[in-house]
């Protein structure tokens, strides 16, 4: 029995390591205002876009009132037109349902966290792309196939 209190009492006891909190509240206040501006901005574009692709004639986009007709070529250019505002527009809505998921996530307290590997998003990275879902590693291998997004459409 002597020995028993030997071998636990030489035992050595480590301090309890608590994880550091990755994000401070400042951090999360300062990425939600990124967020915002960024929403607002791309808000502003799609506006833009909406209004330059989805213009109702060739007449209304030109200011063109007289009556010659129409060249095949202006109206393929108009079409071509149009289908890359609608492309640039399509583009901006999914960056905008990133933005608001990102949002999101810093209301439910899992902003910052990649949801691949559950690691810890750099906060260099946050800050280039602040709706980021992975982390730089997972990224890479969804984009070498390596791994499949189940959250794409």
């Amino acid at each position: 029995m002597a020995q028993k209190r030997k071998k636990a009492s030489n035992k050595k006891t480590r301090p309890v390591r608590r994880k550091k909190k990755h994000l401070l509240k400042a951090d999360l206040i300062h990425f939600r205002q990124l967020l915002l501006e960024k929403r607002k901005e791309i808000l502003v574009n799609v506006t833009e876009f909406e209004d330059e692709a989805l213009k109702k004639s060739r007449l209304d986009a030109s200011g063109d009132l007289s009556s010659m007709p129409i060249h095949m070529a202006d109206l393929a250019t108009d079409n071509y037109e149009q289908e890359f505002a609608l492309g640039l527009m399509d583009s901006e809505i999914k960056l905008l349902k990133e933005i608001n998921d990102a949002l999101g996530r810093i209301e439910q307290g899992i902003y910052g966290i990649c949801e691949g590997t559950g690691s810890q998003i750099p906060k260099t990275r946050l800050e280039a792309k602040p709706w980021a879902r992975y982390c730089v590693e997972y990224a890479r291998m969804l984009e070498q196939g390596l791994v499949r997004d189940d959250q794409e459409q």
